[in-house]
Order: C-alpha cells, then structure tokens, then sequence
C-alpha cells in the first residue's frame, strides 16, 4: 500500500488514482458539476484543483479540491448504492462526543454528494513502524483514548443493535462467499452442523459483553494523524459488544503484530477503559478471552467480505490480505475446546496443519 491523501474512506492506503476524473454517466457528472458550481462562491473552491482523492471497498469514492486556505473533501456517492444518512448521523455523535472527524459542509442528499472538510494526508497506517513495535506504542494510546472517548458517550436506542441476528448475518458470509463461492466448497450437511455449532458458540460468547457505541472499523488505515488522532470511515457504526473495536484495532485487517505488542496495547487499553468505569470486567483473562472471540467473528465475517468484493465487485486487491485472517481464526479456534472442529474444518478446506503455541506470527 502507498501514501494516499486523507478522506474519510477505508481505503486511505490505497495507490493514488490518476488526475482525471471519469463518470458513470454523462447525467451524473452533469448533476455534480451542477451542485458543485453552487458551492465554488460560499466555500471559497478553486474548481481547477480538483482531483480524485482515493476509492473505497464499498461504492463511494472520494475528490480533493482546495478552498481559500485549505483543502476539502468531496465523497461521491451513488443513492441508489450507498446511504449517506448514518455517516452524517454518526458523524454528529462523534464530534458531540469530543473526537476529531471530518465537518459535513454541505450535503445534497438526493443526488449523494458531500462536501466534508480534510483531516489532513497521513493515515496512522502510514507512519507505523513494522519491524520495531514499541516504537508505535505512543500511536496505539492516542487510538486507545479515541476510542475511550467514543465509548465513554454510548447511550442504548441511538444506534442500530449489534443483536445475535447481525452477529449471524455477518458470520453467514464465511460459508456463503469464502467456502462456497472463493472456495468452492460444496457444504454438506455434517460441515453445515459444524459450522451451525461454532456461529452459536461464537454469538453466545460475544453477546455475554455490555454494549457500547463500536465503530465497526476501528484500525490504523482509518485514523488520522493528528493531535488528537482523527477519525473516518464511522458510517456502520452500531451499539454492540464492548470487545468488538480494541479486537479491530488490534488484530487488523492489513496488519499483524505478535502477541506480546497485542497483548501489551490490549491490556494498556483495558486498565484505561477500567478506570474510566468502561464495563470491562475485573478480569483482564477474561476481557482477553472476549477480545478473542470477537475477533474471530470479525475475521470470518472480513474473509467473507473480502472474497464478496472481489468475485462480485471486481476488486481483487482485498482478497491479498485473506491469509492474515485465515491465520488468526487457526490461531483462536485453536485454543478453545468448542471451536476445535470449525479448526478442524478451516485446516481441511485450506490444506494446512493444525497451528499450536500463542503467537499470531507476523505476516
């Protein structure tokens, strides 16, 4: 992945696209360039600068253009494929809450375009340093303290539940999309009860956490470097296990630490949640094991979306990172007895030996 500039996208770390700027149709960019004309004036925008910013795993994509004395962000996004609705809801709560994201300017709902001010050019993914994990320790507080803030705002009723029904939904996805259709692989019905027995082993655990608000991506490709550490890519954000964003942020989709950096960070973040009354338990084992668990529905549901994305979507580039989670749900399925057949499933499908010790590797 190379330096991209900052938009409130996952994709933050993808090559920078070329200047010019294609449509989907000519109505389409006549409709933007008609909204875009009424914005040149109040905002100050220098249409010459306008450029494309980066794309996105989903339908949207994002342009750059400079105002008077900055740059802003322009997120194009197709009603009929994209809502825009909970990134400006979620948006709302987050800034109410204390944490840095980006400013909705202007908002044409019905034609799906946004004008968003710029949190700057460097993702946290950009400046971590790999090979000496130490070295991001002071990185990984500033993240942890973002996500204490946002937790520390939960309120029930504001966002959608992450309930026993979304929690399945997602994990369906693993059989449906990486076994079936990446795969190949006919389920019969002795793998469909294996794969019935974990989901609810998996569901069970991670529903045994309080709630609070989860950011649903909560990992360095999507925050902002800054003072404090900016924020994006917060549209899918629901009310759900407290477990769900330190397992995102440690057990990342594009990166892998070794289990002493993760369990360092990881319990760095539980004594601050702790203190700060987050309902984390008394027990670091036990928050531990529900970090585990969570993480592993993630990753399944992630390895799902990753095969979606390139056999539907035509974006194979996300696919690349599926040995990363194939390798953290051995790992976890590995150390709980009830997870040892779906362990047993992954390691037929993928023609790999049984992983041992408690190590992630680095990838």
């Amino acid at each position: 992945m190379t330096t991209a500039p900052a938009t409130p996208s996952r994709s933050s770390d993808l090559p920078m696209p070329e200047t010019a700027i294609s449509w989907a149709s000519a109505e389409r960019e006549a409709a933007f360039h008609q909204w875009f004309a009424t914005l040149q004036a109040p905002q100050q925008l220098q249409p010459a600068t306008l450029r494309l910013a980066s794309a996105d795993a989903s339908f949207r994509r994002f342009l750059r253009v400079d105002s008077a004395n900055s740059s802003r962000i322009i997120m194009d996004a197709p009603p009929s494929q994209e809502n825009c609705a909970p990134f400006v809801h979620v948006a709302s709560l987050m800034q109410a809450a204390g944490l840095s994201v980006p400013q909705v300017l202007a908002w044409d709902e019905a034609q799906g375009f946004m004008l968003l001010s710029d949190l700057g050019a460097q993702t946290m993914m950009q400046t971590i340093n790999r090979d000496e994990p130490q070295a991001n320790i002071d990185t990984y507080m500033q993240a942890v303290d973002a996500l204490i803030v946002w937790q520390l705002a939960s309120k029930p009723d504001v966002l959608p539940a992450y309930d026993a029904e979304m929690l399945r939904r997602e994990l369906e996805l693993f059989p449906e999309w990486y076994l079936a259709k990446h795969r190949g692989v006919v389920i019969d019905t002795a793998m469909r009860q294996t794969l019935d027995t974990a989901f609810h082993h998996i569901t069970e655990q991670n529903l045994r956490w309080p709630s609070v608000y989860v950011h649903r991506d909560f990992m360095p490709r999507n925050l902002m470097q800054g003072s404090p550490l900016g924020v994006l890519d917060f549209q899918d954000a629901v009310y759900g296990p407290i477990t769900y964003d330190i397992a995102s942020l440690m057990r990342d989709a594009f990166l892998s630490w070794d289990e002493d950096f993760v369990l360092d960070v990881t319990i760095r973040y539980w004594q601050k949640a702790r203190a700060a009354g987050l309902p984390v338990g008394d027990d670091f084992g036990e928050f531990y094991r529900g970090v585990e668990w969570m993480g592993l529905q993630r990753h399944l549901k992630v390895a799902g979306i990753f095969a979606r994305l390139t056999l539907r979507d035509g974006k194979p580039q996300y696919l690349a990172d599926t040995p990363r989670f194939i390798h953290y749900i051995r790992a976890t399925t590995n150390r709980y007895v009830e997870l040892k057949p779906l362990m047993r499933l992954i390691d037929k499908v993928e023609g790999s030996e049984a992983v041992s010790g408690f190590a992630y590797g680095r990838m």
